[in-house]
């Protein structure tokens, strides 16, 4: 026991909610230092990601006034998952373990106790998964747990109901540090590192402050990034459609002929009509499909950077 843990936090425009996260989590850290749980050189690290707001200027405020707190700030907004990325790499070289959380709180931070239990009973991976979904909104409910199950079927290897709220200790992070793609999904690279893994179950809670940073549009642009980073299946869908449709054509093709020479032939524009909008309305869904992946190959052959950081504060403590 005694490792030193890093709490790493995304934040983007969280002036209103970070006073009262710092708060809560300085109250809970002190507890784990005091009980030696874990190391007095355990940090909350808050990762700034080109917040327009007072965000960073309270976080420099913070770790000046306690070398508890540590910031990270980007050059621009980069976005949650490598702003979480930046966060994990900066926590690798410093810390035995990590705990990535929101900075709105809705993760319960109480379920860090047995996080950290099971950690230290050999799991290199331990993941935060609600155990409801009743406080959400039907159509966020429904639409979440539809986007889980879409992803296993498409084979890729997700928790159900894990976001990411997770510890990893530092061979996690060195094993993920070796994924290197630019096109990010934590949730779907972490299980693929493969060291023992386990579960803990929480209650998601409300934000204590600030309005949510993912409205719709985020969350669908960011479930058509998890399905398209780890799955080949919509590219063979559309070689099984194709397959289909050509089949389809040759009957109609084979019904087209008899009809000539039986003399059954009517001259008529809606059959003809429907035909030519429903193939030029699949074709042109196979190519949005195609272009996503093309879209990704681009921006993995460009391979740019995926976060600069532009300043770093961790202060030792006396």
């Amino acid at each position: 026991m005694n490792d030193t843990l890093y709490l790493v936090i995304p934040c983007y425009n969280e002036e209103e909610a970070l006073p009262e996260t710092a708060r809560q989590l300085k109250e809970k850290m002190d507890e784990y230092i005091e009980a030696g749980t874990v190391s007095k050189d355990s940090k909350i690290l808050f990762v700034n990601d080109g917040s327009k707001d007072g965000t960073w200027a309270l976080i420099q405020s913070l770790c000046d006034q306690d070398p508890l707190f540590a910031g990270v700030c980007l050059s621009r907004n980069r976005g949650h998952q490598n702003a979480l990325l930046a966060g994990l790499m900066t926590a690798k070289d410093h810390a035995d373990v990590a705990i990535s959380l929101d900075a709105d709180l809705q993760d319960d931070i109480h379920a860090m106790d047995r996080m950290l239990m099971q950690y230290y009973a050999g799991h290199d991976v331990v993941y935060g998964v609600r155990s409801s979904r009743k406080k959400d909104t039907f159509f966020k409910r429904h639409s979440a747990q539809g986007f889980y199950r879409l992803m296993r079927a498409l084979g890729v290897d997700v928790v159900y109901n894990h976001a990411d709220y997770r510890l990893m200790s530092r061979r996690a992070l060195e094993g993920l540090a070796e994924f290197d793609e630019v096109n990010l999904f934590l949730r779907g690279i972490v299980p693929l590192i493969g060291f023992p893994s386990t579960t803990v179950d929480y209650e998601r809670g409300k934000r204590i402050a600030g309005e949510s940073k993912y409205p719709f549009k985020k969350m669908l642009s960011f479930a058509l990034d998890g399905i398209t980073s780890f799955s080949i299946k919509p590219l063979k869908l559309i070689t099984s459609l194709g397959i289909l449709i050509f089949v389809v054509s040759l009957i109609m093709v084979i019904w087209a002929l008899v009809a000539y020479f039986s003399g059954w032939t009517v001259s008529g524009w809606t059959s003809i009509l429907a035909s030519i909008w429903m193939i030029g309305g699949i074709q042109l869904l196979c190519l949005g499909v195609i272009g996503q992946y093309v879209g990704k190959i681009y921006g993995e052959a460009k391979h740019r950077p995926r976060y600069l950081i532009s300043e770093t504060i961790i202060h030792k403590r006396p």
